[in-house]
This record gives C-alpha cells, sequence and structure tokens, in this order.
C-alpha cells in the first residue's frame, strides 16, 4: 500500500511539473505573439508615414521639371526620334506580318530605351531637390515604362511594348515585373515610395502612348525604419527577457521547495520508523520489571533500567531531531570517541530483551584491538541499528 501512495505521490509530482512548464511555454508564445503583432502594426505604420515630407517636396520638384515632357527634361523628343520615324513602318508590318511587326518593334524599344538611358538626367533633378530643400538622407529612385504603343487609327492602340509582349531583343535596359528600368538604382518597388505614374497619350491618328513610374525612397528603407523602431524592439526584447528570468528563477525555487519538503517528508518517514526500536525496547524492558521471576534477582533490576533510561534518551533525541527539521534548524552533530565494542554491547542488549523466550540466541565477538573512534552516539547508534535490522 505505501508504494501504491508513493507512486500516486510520484506521479502526482510529475503531473503538476509538466502542467507547470506547458503553461509557462504556452504564456510565453502569447506574450510573444501579442509583441509580434503589436511591432508589425508599428513597423506598417511607421512605414505608411516615413519619408512623407520628403516624397511632397520631391513630387512637386519633378512636376515642375518635366512639365509638358516625358519622363525627364528632353525625354519626349528622344522617344519620338525613333517612334514617330517608323510610324508608318510599324502600320505596314502590323497589317501585313504580325512576327516581323514583334520582331521590329522590340528593336526599335531596344534603340528608343538606350537612347533614354544615356540621357536620362534624373539623378540631377533628385540631387537639386535635395540641395534646394535641405534633405539629409540619401535617396535613390527607380524610372520605369510599362507600356509604348502606338495610334495607326484614332482609339486603336497597337503595343510596341508592354509586360505582355515579348521583349527578348531588348538587351539596353532591365525588365522585371515593374517594367524596363530606365534609370536609378532603387530595388524595392512598392506603393509607399511611389512618385509618380503616369499615362500620357493623343487621341490623334500616328500618335503614341506612353507609360511609366517614378519611385524615390532611401536606399535601405526597412532598415531605417528598424533603427527608428529600437527603442520599441529593445523594450519588447526586455520584456521577454524579464519574462523568461522570472519564469526561471520561480522554477528554481519552487523546485527547491518541493526537493526540501520531500527531504523532511523523507526524513520524517524514516525517524518515524526508528521510534519502533526504543519503544519495543523499553516495553520489552517494563515486561520483564514486572515478571517477579527476573526482579526476584536484584542485579537483573540495574539492567532493566538502563535499558529503559537509554532508550527513552535515544526517543527524546528522536524527537529533537524532527522538530529540528519541521523548524528548518541545522541538526547538531556532536562528535566525540566513542567505544564501538560499548556501543554493541548496548545494542545486543536491547535485542536480547526483544528475543527473550525465543529459540534466537545473540552472540558478540570482540575481536577489535581499536575499537574507539570519533563520532556522534546518536548517530552511529541509528546506523548500527539500521545496519542490524537490513542483516
Amino acid at each position: 500500500m505505501k508504494n501504491v501512495y508513493l507512486q500516486a505521490a510520484m506521479f502526482n509530482v510529475r503531473s503538476s511539473i509538466a502542467l507547470l512548464r506547458v503553461t509557462a511555454i504556452a504564456s510565453f508564445l502569447v506574450l510573444s505573439s501579442v509583441l509580434f503583432f503589436l511591432l508589425y502594426n508599428t513597423y506598417e505604420l511607421k512605414n505608411q508615414h516615413y519619408f512623407l515630407e520628403e516624397k511632397k517636396w520631391i513630387e512637386e520638384e519633378y512636376g515642375r521639371n518635366v512639365r509638358d515632357d516625358k519622363m525627364f527634361p528632353g525625354g519626349a523628343k528622344l522617344i519620338e526620334t525613333y517612334v514617330n520615324k517608323y510610324m508608318y513602318e510599324f502600320e505596314r508590318l502590323y497589317h501585313t506580318d504580325r512576327k516581323a511587326f514583334d520582331i521590329f518593334s522590340q528593336q526599335v524599344m531596344d534603340s528608343t530605351f538606350a537612347l533614354l538611358r544615356q540621357h536620362n538626367s534624373l539623378d540631377s533633378i533628385i540631387q537639386e531637390t535635395r540641395r534646394k530643400y535641405n534633405l539629409q538622407r540619401e535617396l535613390a529612385y527607380s524610372l520605369t515604362v510599362r507600356l509604348v504603343d502606338v495610334n495607326f487609327a484614332k482609339d486603336k492602340a497597337v503595343p510596341l511594348f508592354s509586360l505582355n509582349t515579348p521583349h527578348d531583343l531588348i538587351r539596353a535596359v532591365s525588365i522585371d515585373q515593374y517594367g524596363a528600368h530606365i534609370g536609378g538604382t532603387l530595388k524595392d518597388l512598392n506603393e509607399q515610395n511611389l512618385i509618380t505614374r503616369l499615362t500620357i497619350s493623343s487621341s490623334i491618328d500616328y500618335s503614341y502612348r506612353i507609360a511609366y513610374s517614378l519611385h524615390v525612397d532611401t536606399p535601405n528603407r526597412k532598415l531605417a525604419i528598424l533603427r527608428l523602431m529600437l527603442p520599441n524592439l529593445l523594450l519588447s526584447l526586455f520584456s521577454i527577457l524579464a519574462v523568461v528570468t522570472i519564469y526561471y528563477i520561480t522554477f528554481r525555487n519552487w523546485q527547491k521547495q518541493k526537493k526540501l519538503s520531500e527531504m523532511k517528508s523523507d526524513f520524517i518517514n524514516s525517524i518515524t520508523h526508528e521510534f519502533h526500536t526504543p519503544l519495543s525496547a523499553i516495553l520489552v524492558a517494563n515486561q520483564s520489571l514486572r515478571n517477579g521471576k527476573i526482579i526476584a534477582n536484584q542485579q537483573n533490576i540495574p539492567p532493566l533500567t538502563d535499558v529503559i533510561q537509554r532508550q527513552a534518551e535515544r526517543l527524546k533525541n528522536l524527537i529533537g531531531q524532527v522538530l529540528n527539521i519541521t523548524t528548518m534548524d541545522q541538526t547538531p552533530v556532536n562528535m566525540r570517541p566513542q567505544s564501538l565494542h560499548a556501543l554493541l554491547e548496548e545494542i545486543m542488549l536491547d535485542y536480547r530483551l526483544k528475543t527473550a523466550g525465543t529459540n534466537v540466541q545473540l552472540s558478540f565477538v570482540k575481536e577489535a584491538t581499536h575499537d574507539e573512534v570519533m563520532a556522534d552516539p546518536f548517530w552511529i547508534t541509528t546506523l548500527l541499528l539500521n545496519i542490524w535490522t537490513m542483516a
């Protein structure tokens, strides 16, 4: 039955530890999720409002410089150098040989984009805007063309270049999902850094339409925003570390208290078991004193009273040990010279009383030449009794 209770207690302890760990991990995950959600929203908010003032000035300055023109000052004239020049050739090939039209369109667009890239003047416009408005941050831009088409007849557009048309022969510029890159080094294009997105066309016959975009941003937008969020990031990290540290300290203290409580319980259970030996000896000695045949010989009385006295002192010491452990006091150890022969003779006397009237015979052979040791009489007696009991 004792083993069943012990197993049940150990199962309850393991269940408590497992529940505590699961609760701690779940709480940590919830806290981390909440902090991540808050940081993400903070990042998105700063991303939406980042660069707003500079964006307004760049947009105004760009619009002023490109008024009545395309892409950059002089851009319209450069485009018309090739597109208007080959307008009738485009029309002829379009109506007679579509494959030849596609090849010729790509060749003309390749030459047009190369010319635009060569004469691109947006770098000077960006630098002039920085000086004019005293902008301290570095700026990068990207000028892209999304569409170029021609109108042979009113309101009928024929694409020369778009993301859906073939452009494997266009080598002068790089082309990606944003279009053909005419100038600039900005790679991350999005709505936050969009300055302008224009589509310029004419409703007359034999005209062209062009759609292009300008994006301007700091070279490392994400890193700049993260720097602005550094206090929030540090505070979140400190909160997580504080929670983990508090949990670790609490869990460690809880384990120490649990271990100490288990040690107390084990000691009390063990020392309670120790009570049986002196109690049995006292009861046997007391019963012997009531035996008229034994007390008839006066020499039998002193050894029996010595047993009662010695075992009563042992009970007193055992009770003191329990009180010391219960009150968290340190158990004193009184080391002094002890004769093992004398201690064993006392133990033999106690056990002879227990085995009186039985067939058990106890004998003690003193063969030790040096039987004196430094020991606490209470603890050495307890040790010898336990060895005797196990034997």
